[in-house]
């Protein structure tokens, strides 16, 4: 397989404060352990973690022609991650993400929905894609309100047109849509990343099973459902498994985790792994992840992902 990776979605700048309380907005000042300014967005995420396990990840992504823009493109340019196809526009501000993390790791969001985050749209993805790129990963089906439906269908079938594998992760859908909205764009995926409350949202399903079901259904070739510290379920249309997550030593924030699972999975899959290690790979990069406060902090190396593998 040809082993370049292409990353299709966002890159932008989180500002993460931690430890956050449920009173935080009946006080007018507020003390905090950490407040960080760091990148983001899932595309980003997934790039950064692949280049750190020695992969050359190409992002395709949207920024503005401001200090933040600049921070993401600094921020590549000292990981190896390519931005050739990375487009800044002085029109709009680079998305930036207030983050607040509870104290048991799980978090909140301030978004802009005018920056960056989610103005990424057909035109900013290229018409044909390097040769030698073998996986293209759409980082959060939903994120780009331009990259649903038939947008999403044009750039995996440019895809496959290439015979390129095409990778799929999600976040929650913004308006309400089903699979039966995108099942012409998840027809083409070979692998399907969503976790529990995403899948729910879009399938209308109670179980992993039935929601995995519904996807297949769709024509996606592998469903994996994200289920947190119970680890994922797999399944295909030749078969299914529960895999146990691989524990973490402590929970501090689960910013990036889901992204960090993707690119663990993506490495190994470029790698041809068999299915069983690019999914203990991808729980090794989402333990490592919650440990620290950060998407990308808590992953330093290819070392630290396989020692965790043996743990």
């Amino acid at each position: 397989m040809k082993d370049k990776i292409l990353i299709v979605g966002a890159g932008i700048i989180d500002v993460l404060v931690q430890p956050v309380k449920a009173d935080v907005f009946e006080k007018g000042s507020v003390p905090v352990e950490n407040i960080s300014i760091t990148t983001g967005g899932d595309a980003l995420n997934e790039a950064t973690i692949l280049a750190r396990l020695g992969k050359k990840p190409l992002l395709v992504s949207l920024v503005g022609k401001d200090q933040a823009g600049t921070m993401v493109l600094d921020h590549c340019d000292k990981e190896g991650i390519s931005t050739k196809y990375v487009t800044r526009d002085d029109t709009i501000p680079t998305g930036v993400n207030v983050v607040m993390v509870q104290e048991d790791g799980s978090r909140n969001f301030f978004t802009n929905p005018s920056g960056s985050l989610r103005k990424l749209s057909l035109d900013h993805i290229p018409s044909s894609f390097p040769e030698d790129v073998g996986i293209l990963c759409f980082a959060s089906i939903f994120v780009s309100p331009m990259l649903d439906g038939k947008g999403l269908q044009v750039v995996f079938a440019r895809a496959k047109d290439q015979g390129m594998i095409v990778c799929a992760d999600m976040t929650k859908c913004k308006n309400q849509e089903t699979v039966r909205d995108i099942h012409k764009a998840l027809s083409m995926v070979d692998y399907l990343f969503a976790n529990e409350e995403e899948a729910q949202l879009v399938t209308g399903a109670d179980t992993p099973e039935s929601m995995a079901q519904l996807f297949l259904d769709c024509g996606v070739k592998n469903v994996i459902i994200k289920r947190g510290g119970k680890g994922c379920y797999f399944r295909s249309q030749e078969g299914e498994a529960h895999i146990p997550a691989i524990p973490a030593s402590v929970c501090v924030d689960t910013t990036g985790a889901g992204d960090a699972f993707a690119a663990g999975f993506l490495c190994a899959l470029s790698e041809n792994r068999d299915l069983s290690e690019c999914i203990r790979w991808a729980n090794a990069c989402g333990s490592l992840t919650v440990e620290t406060v950060g998407a990308v902090t808590g992953i330093k190396n290819r070392e630290q992902v396989e020692a965790r593998i043996c743990e």
